[in-house]
């Protein structure tokens, strides 16, 4: 039985968007990650659910989103980065060998869950490499989101410029000013 079949649905990619809020989690999978959300004083324990969740669900999205969650709130971003990671993965895996060959369309990146699900796991992996130091995986990970949300529908290009700026000591580039942030769309930052 695959993935999908495993989740209740004919199509992986639908299975996986729906799943990304919590469709077809077992209820005690459910209980796992609810569970841990009240011993929040208490994170050993609550780690433990959020990893037992995991293993009871390994290719379901929503413990994966609970594990980063904790890691992310909790400071530990190497951590964060990881599940993002896992994440990133089983993303792929249900959008199929070819997802990313041709830019998904500008419906797609808007209200394909799956899809945006994709995009965002791509933000924040850019966003924790940055946090983390990591300056030429952020750069790598920012120039695969233009490629695939060349509208900037997830808001990845104000990381992009975020970077831009940074790489340049802090100084703001030709025609930038202050007020010109928030910025959006990927204008003025390469590649």
């Amino acid at each position: 039985m695959d993935d999908a079949a495993n989740l209740g649905f004919d199509d992986a990619a639908a299975a996986f968007g729906l799943g990304a809020i919590g469709a077809a989690l077992s209820p005690e999978v459910a209980a796992l990650i609810a569970q841990a959300g009240l011993l929040r004083d208490q994170p050993g324990q609550a780690l433990a659910l959020l990893e037992q969740a995991r293993v009871a669900a390994p290719r379901h999205p929503a413990p994966l989103i609970a594990l980063y969650r904790f890691h992310f709130y909790g400071h530990n971003l190497a951590a964060a980065r990881d599940a993002g990671e896992d994440a990133l993965a089983i993303a792929r895996t249900a959008l199929g060998p070819d997802f990313g060959d041709v830019p998904p369309s500008d419906d797609a990146a808007r209200h394909d869950a799956a899809v945006r699900f994709y995009l965002f796991a791509l933000k924040g992996l850019a966003y924790l490499h940055m946090r983390l130091g990591a300056m030429d995986e952020a750069r790598a990970l920012l120039t695969e989101l233009r490629r695939l949300d060349p509208a900037d529908h997830v808001g990845g290009a104000l990381l992009a410029h975020v970077l831009a700026r940074h790489e340049r000591g802090g100084e703001a580039g030709a025609g930038e000013s202050p007020a010109a942030y928030p910025v959006r769309g990927w204008g003025g930052v390469g590649p």
